[in-house]
Parts: C-alpha cells; structure tokens; sequence
C-alpha cells in the first residue's frame, strides 16, 4: 500500500465540482478540476484494519518532532526540508502554520487524552506546504499531512485554518485506533471524527468553552468572493456556505434528509453531518470545555473494542451513549446528553 492510498482531503469532491464549473472563477475553477482529477487517480482501499497502540511504554519523546517541507510547487513528496523541531521561524507564513498547528494538534492529543503523537507511540509529524500549482486542498495521506496553497479566488492557504489541522491529523488517529471504513455510513464517521477533534484542536489552542467556539470547520479558507463562512458547519449543517456561484452547502443535519449516493464513497463528506450536529448537541448541552464531556465519550468510543471499522451511525451511537456511562454514570446529564442528541438528529429512537 502507498501513502496516497490512504488520502483524506478536507475539501469534499462535492465542492470542487462546483468551483470547477465556476466561469466566474477561472483560477480558482482550473485549480479544482486539476484537485479532482488528483482525487479520482488514487485508488484508495476502503480498508485495511491493524491492530494500533494504545499506549506508550518505556521511554517516549514527547515533544512534537516536526518537519516540514516545502514541495515548492510541484507534486513530489515530500520536497526540501526547511524548517524541522526547535527551528526558529522561517519566515514563510504556510511553513510556520504548519508548524504551528503540528504543535497545537500535538499538544491537544497529549494534554486531554495523555497520547503521545496520532499512534499513541511518539509518532513523528511531517508535513509538505507548497504542493502542486494553486492546489485546492489540504490532505492526510497515511503519513503526512499536504497543503496546497489555494488559489486565491475561491480558497486561501490551506495552512490558515487550524482545525483543518486537526482534522486532517485526527485522521491519522483513527487510522491508529477504529481505521472506520472509509465507505457509507462508516466513512461519514470518519470524517465527522475528524470534524469534531479538528474542532477540538481549535477550541482547546483558544482556551473556548463549548458555547464560545464557532463550530465551523474550514473558517477562513474563503475568500471574500464566496457568499459563505466556512467548509462546514457542526452547529448547522447545511448552512455554511450559500453562494451564487457555488451552490449551497448540501450537508443534512438529521437522518429525514440522509443522501443515498454512490459518489465520494456513498456521501462521507454529505452524511457527516449528522454525526456532527450530534456531537455539536451533546457538547453544548453538557457545557463547558467540551473535549472535557463529548470529546472524552467519543474519545472512548473510538477506542472502544464496540467500535468495529465498519460500524453504523446506530451502532456508534449506542456506543457513545455506553460510553458517557461508564465515564460519567449511567443517568447522569452527560449520559442524557449524548442519548438525547442521537435522537435529535434521528440516529436513534425514543424508547
């Protein structure tokens, strides 16, 4: 298996199709359909399940043991060092990003859940900033992260937005823990635990309680030419861009408007939604810092041995709502919390 076999993008095919077709941006269009065609040339296994450490023995190196490179436009992996752990800044902003965010995203995993590095084990960060011509994407690919620089029309800088940061790397984690298929309902889960910790990362960085984040992911990878705030949104899925060029956000936010498709392997980027507003659900209603009370239970639940790669939104769910039992006691506001957004958004019934 190659790195590329395993790329996650955070920019779902859905939306560059539609600035593909954008004659009102003509960059920023040939920008996207040379990401799509990118995409559609790595044929990615939906699984291969390993068995991942969970814990650190023995003597570890803690800190974050960055190293970024820079491609320098081109697409070969991973390009010249320019900046590796301890250096001072570089001067070049998507370097020391990277760099930053690496740290940030680091930090997050071993402060709230004392995991050294996205396999638990000390695993060294590497990223590539500078890739491709105008690339329109930012991508976890098995062992690094790869930011494109944007295009400057519809997409800035991958590296602005932190928690695209943290998604990208929280896929790396589950990659270490559940690997969630990456197909249907399963792959919807995948990308919503990249939503949630990548949001987590942000939050925990800005020191915000649960009702002070903003709860988009992607804020700020917008120009000012896109009528929209973010990629997406765990508040309220389906609201987070409205453009007259790009169309409207499609994400659904309950299981009435759950998209049956065979297209970016049965609609991971669409139905994540759903997962995602959940957790936005149970993380408000719980209150305070919310990698503290949702994000230990999803925590749990991504590493519990009930969390099959290809499970369903149901069978996480339940899964979930066991888990803030047996963290917080059955009956307690955190265990409503959670059973209660799962039926918000339709996931689960009323018994």
């Amino acid at each position: 298996m190659t790195a590329t076999d395993r790329r996650r993008s955070v920019v779902p095919p859905y939306l560059l199709r539609a600035v593909a077709a954008a004659a009102e941006h003509p960059r920023a269009a040939s920008a996207a359909r040379t990401a799509l065609a990118e995409m559609s040339a790595v044929a990615a296994p939906k699984h291969e399940h390993r068995v991942r450490p969970q814990g650190v023995t023995g003597t570890v190196d803690r800190s974050p043991q960055r190293t970024i490179a820079d491609a320098h436009g081109s697409t070969s992996l991973p390009g010249t060092v320019v900046r590796r752990e301890g250096d001072p800044d570089s001067g070049d902003a998507a370097t020391d990003e990277a760099y930053a965010g690496l740290g940030a995203t680091h930090a997050f995993w071993l402060d709230v859940f004392g995991r050294v590095s996205i396999d638990g084990a000390g695993l060294p960060l590497d990223a590539t900033v500078h890739y491709g011509q105008d690339y329109d994407n930012a991508y976890w690919d098995g062992q690094r992260m790869v930011f494109g620089d944007g295009d400057d029309e519809v997409f800035r800088r991958f590296t602005v937005a932190l928690d695209v940061i943290g998604h990208e790397l929280a896929h790396g984690v589950t990659q270490y823990t559940a690997d969630l298929t990456y197909e249907g309902q399963s792959g919807a889960l995948n990308e919503s635990v990249s939503d949630v910790f990548g949001s987590l990362v942000a939050q925990h960085a800005a020191g915000q309680t649960a009702d002070q984040a903003s709860w988009l992911i992607g804020e700020g990878l917008f120009t000012d030419a896109v009528q929209g705030v973010a990629l997406r949104s765990m508040r309220a899925p389906g609201t987070a861009y409205d453009d007259p060029v790009l169309g409207k956000d499609p994400q659904p936010a309950t299981m009435a408007d759950y998209v049956e498709t065979t297209e970016d392997s049965g609609g991971v980027h669409l139905n994540s939604g759903i997962p995602n507003r959940a957790f936005f659900l149970a993380a408000t209603a719980i209150g305070g810092y919310a990698w503290q009370g949702a994000g230990a239970v999803w925590w749990d639940a991504l590493t519990a041995a009930e969390t099959t790669a290809g499970i369903d939104f149901a069978g996480f769910a339940r899964v979930t709502v066991d888990a803030a039992a047996g963290r917080f006691g059955a009956g307690s506001t955190q265990h409503a919390a959670v059973e209660d957004a799962w039926r918000t958004v339709g996931v689960l019934t009323a018994p």
